[in-house]
């Protein structure tokens, strides 16, 4: 439905045509955002001037050069605010920027699939916004218009406006719109026992290396890391590091957590959308219209699923995939929080009275598990050959390097084999497919039958011996495809058929022996894993 025309707001930013200027500050927010990084850069290198032309001269300099960046970075932005417009008109969507460069870019309205409100912190502090306006299409950015920046007041105006729709998503009842969830600052506990905990505690051991180089102490940095820990053996010295790399971690990880998700709420507004709102110092508004919702995916990381958490994100078209959007976690509609609550969240976005992702699931054939065996052997075992045959050409401590490895290595490999065939299961349950898969990051898809718009079915030469096959729903939402990974043969093309029929039945052949005329069915109905063979 077309959008309702723009009403003409007396402003000195807009023209009589409804053309309209972004905010004014633009200029302001840049001259202080370049000179905090200019500042950040200078101490070092002042630092290093101070040997070449002494503390006064180095200062003078350092000064001039910052305060010359700065200038010409709000130069720059001041002609790219006066180069720059947008307009809302009856159809389309349009912005024209560039000085030597003009690009003038258009979206049809009926396109625009998300519009995205981003503050950092200066820009809250002004009362502004960043406005990305997509399509969910991937055409190296140029479905994507961005406003930054403009007024809040603007920026809500323009969500409310562009997500306009005459009517609510096909069969929605205005009985659940309003709040689905709001933030419980208990669920921060899943925060440490997440992947970003490590991975925060060796950059802060890699920044304390850098600055200390920067300042020219890095070898007294060491000295006194030596020196604390003379006293030690050697394995209790990596121990403690080790401990504090992960403690210092999790205190990271809990403060980019409160930042990333403090006042969170996830929101059904009337007309069929869905709105997450959330952040401490940079706010986020993420706007997802229902009718492009094809699923709901519910995501473990190992250490959250130990703790009985998972993660909800959306499967829908319109999202933007690009590098900044995963960043930002853009498809993310709930944080890690307790099971229960994941899966009453993704019945209420679904429209579901329950959860796809809690039916009970198929498991797969035991030839599945001996695969998973074979290969995590197979990857635990290659370093410990290595290390072996250069044990007993070199040096004899290698081959106790290789035995401290295949004690370690092998039974880990054996567990999270176990773990990733117990995890492997699929169901068809009411209008969703569902498929479960992985260890370290498990994953359980609840996809609409309706979104699959393909299939791609693939058997390697072991698995052809072992009866078994990939099959992968192809769709235009989310990742693309979601794959139910060695299932059975006949089982898997059976679940693809019965999934959406028609579409895979021109590449099946039906057993019809005078023993069996018709095609076996299961307590459902469905048609069962002997019958059917594929034709490629």
């Amino acid at each position: 439905m077309t959008a309702p025309p723009l009403p003409r707001a007396p402003s000195p930013d807009t023209s009589d045509d409804g053309w309209r200027r972004l905010d004014p500050r633009t200029a302001l927010v840049t001259a202080v955002l370049t000179a905090g990084v200019v500042m950040g850069t200078a101490v070092p290198l002042a630092m290093g001037f101070l040997g070449h032309f002494g503390a006064a001269r180095a200062g003078l300099w350092t000064a001039a050069g910052a305060v010359l960046l700065t200038g010409c970075a709000a130069l720059v932005d001041h002609v790219r605010w006066r180069r720059t417009r947008y307009r809302i008109g009856p159809g389309h969507v349009d912005l024209h920027s560039g000085l030597l460069l003009v690009r003038r870019r258009s979206l049809a309205l009926d396109r625009v699939r998300t519009v995205d409100l981003t503050a950092r912190p200066l820009l809250r502090v002004l009362g502004l916004v960043t406005v990305r306006i997509g399509t969910g299409e991937h055409r190296d950015g140029e479905s994507t218009l961005e406003l930054d920046p403009v007024t809040r007041t603007e920026g809500e105006r323009l969500r409310r406006l562009l997500l306009a729709r005459g009517a609510a998503v096909d069969g929605a009842s205005g009985e659940r719109d309003g709040e689905l969830a709001v933030l419980d600052p208990r669920w921060i506990r899943y925060a440490p026992v997440s992947f970003v905990a490590p991975m925060l505690g060796g950059a802060a051991a890699g920044g304390v290396m850098q600055l200390s180089e920067w300042a020219g102490a890095q070898g007294d940095v060491i000295h006194w890391t030596v020196e604390l820990f003379r006293a030690l053996p050697l394995f209790w010295t990596l121990v403690v590091l080790f401990a504090a790399a992960l403690l210092t971690g999790a205190a990271g990880a809990l403060g980019l957590w409160t930042e990333m998700w403090w006042n969170y709420r996830l929101e059904r507004e009337p007309g069929g959308t869905l709105r997450v709102r959330r952040g401490l110092l940079t706010s986020r508004s993420t706007t997802v219209e229902e009718a492009r919702l094809r699923g709901a995916e519910l995501v473990e990381p190992l250490g959250v699923r130990l703790f009985g958490a998972a993660r909800v994100d959306a499967i829908t078209t319109g999202l933007a995939h690009d590098e900044e959007a995963k960043e930002a976690s853009h498809s993310t509609l709930l944080p890690a929080v307790p099971r229960p609550v994941a899966d009453r969240i993704v019945a209420a976005v679904l429209r579901e009275e329950s959860a796809p992702t809690g039916a009970p699931l198929a498991g797969h054939p035991r030839a599945a598990r001996g695969r998973r065996l074979r290969r995590a052997l197979a990857t635990a075992l290659a370093p410990v050959v290595l290390l072996s045959v250069l044990g007993v050409l070199l040096t004899p401590v290698l081959l106790w390097t290789a035995l401290g490895c295949a004690a370690v290595g092998v039974p880990l490999a054996v567990t999270l084999a176990l773990d990733a065939y117990r995890n492997l299961g699929h169901t068809l349950t009411g209008r969703h497919l569902v498929t479960r898969s992985g260890t370290v990051r498990r994953s359980t898809a609840a996809l609409e039958r309706s979104g699959v718009i393909g299939w791609t079915v693939r058997q390697s030469y072991f698995q052809r011996r072992a009866g078994l096959l990939d099959i992968t729903a192809t769709t235009a939402a989310g990742t693309g495809a979601y794959a139910v990974y060695d299932t059975g043969a006949g089982e898997g093309l059976a679940f693809a058929a019965e999934a959406v029929p028609g579409l895979l039945a021109p590449f099946l052949e039906w057993d019809a022996t005078p023993s069996r005329r018709a095609p076996s069915r299961d307590q459902e109905g469905r048609r069962t894993s002997q019958d059917v063979a594929y034709r490629p």
